[in-house]
C-alpha cells in the first residue's frame, strides 16, 4: 500500500503530511494537543479503499507554527497542501479543532469538496465560561510547560470505563506529544477563543455532513452538537454510545465503520 510523507512551504513555514492508500481523497484533521498519528488505525482501514492525507497541523508534530494561528490561516495551508496535491471533490473531516478547522476550510473552499464531517466537534463559538476554561489552560501551559497540560487534561478526554480498559494506549497516546511547543498550544487556544459561530456554514451548505458525537463528550457536549444536526440538508448522524471525546480509540470498529459508509455513499453521490 502506497505511503508517503512529504513536506511543503506555506507562508514560509514547513508543513508535514502524509499520503496512504489510492482511490477518492480524503483529509482527515486532527485536534488540539494531537498530529496526524492520532488517525493511524483508521487510515490503515480506509487507505484500502481511499486515497487519505492526514496533514500536521501548523505548529503539530513535524510542522511549523505559522506567524499567525486562525482557523482560517490553517484551513488555508490545508489548502495548500489540496492544491499541490490537485485533490478535487474530496472530501475533509476534522477531530475536535480540526473540525472547527473543516467549518472554516467548508466556508471558505466548498467548491472543491464532496463532503466534510465534525468528529467530536461543534460549530458553535466558545462560550464566556469555555473561554474562561482555555485561559486557565493558558496560564497552566506558560506555568508548567506544554507536556505536563497535555499529561493533565487528555484522560478526561476518555470515559472513566475507557481510561481503565485502554490505559496503555492512552500512555502511549500522550507520549507521542512529547514534544509539543508551549506556544504552539496557546495560539491554539486563542485561536479558537477568537473563532467565530460557524453555524451558517452548515445550514448554508449544500455538501452532505457527517457528525460522530459521544456519549459523554465534555468537550464537544451531545447536546450541541444534536442541535447542529438538522441545518445541513443532508446529514449522517452517529453517536458512540461507549465515548467521550476520543472516539478513534474509544470504539475504534465503530468509528472505522461509520467513516467508511459516509465517505464510500457522499463519493457515489458526486
Amino acid at each position: 500500500m502506497m505511503k508517503m510523507d512529504k513536506t511543503i512551504t506555506f507562508q514560509s513555514k514547513k508543513i508535514f503530511y502524509r499520503i496512504s492508500g489510492s482511490g477518492s481523497p480524503v483529509v482527515l484533521l486532527h485536534g488540539f494537543g494531537e498530529d496526524h498519528r492520532v488517525w493511524d488505525e483508521m487510515v490503515q482501514y480506509l487507505e484500502k479503499s481511499f486515497l487519505i492525507i492526514t496533514p500536521d497541523l501548523p505548529g503539530s508534530g513535524n510542522s511549523e507554527m505559522l506567524e499567525e494561528t486562525s482557523m482560517e490561516s490553517m484551513a488555508d495551508a490545508i489548502n495548500h497542501i489540496c492544491k499541490e496535491e490537485k485533490l478535487e471533490n474530496f472530501q475533509i473531516i476534522g477531530h475536535s479543532m480540526g473540525g472547527y478547522i473543516t467549518l472554516a476550510f467548508a466556508e471558505q473552499y466548498e467548491k472543491n469538496i464532496a463532503g466534510f464531517g465534525l468528529f467530536h466537534s461543534t460549530a458553535y463559538a466558545d462560550s464566556d465560561e469555555k473561554k474562561e476554561t482555555r485561559k486557565k489552560g493558558i496560564e497552566f501551559i506558560k506555568t508548567h510547560g506544554a507536556f505536563d497540560f497535555i499529561k493533565a487534561i487528555t484522560p478526561n478526554l476518555f470515559t472513566e470505563t475507557n481510561r481503565t480498559e485502554k490505559s496503555s494506549e492512552i500512555n502511549s497516546f500522550i507520549a507521542q506529544q512529547r514534544n509539543f511547543k508551549p506556544e504552539a498550544l496557546v495560539s491554539y487556544y486563542e485561536a479558537m477563543m477568537q473563532r467565530p459561530d460557524r453555524t451558517n456554514v452548515l445550514k448554508n451548505t449544500k455538501k452532505t455532513v457527517l457528525f460522530i458525537m459521544g456519549k459523554y463528550d465534555a468537550v464537544a457536549p451531545l447536546n450541541d452538537v444534536l442541535q447542529q444536526c438538522h441545518l445541513p440538508e443532508i446529514s449522517y448522524i452517529h453517536i458512540l454510545e461507549k465515548s467521550a471525546h476520543m472516539g478513534m480509540i474509544e470504539e475504534k470498529e465503530k468509528s472505522k465503520e461509520i467513516l467508511k459508509i459516509f465517505l464510500t455513499e457522499t463519493n457515489k453521490k458526486n
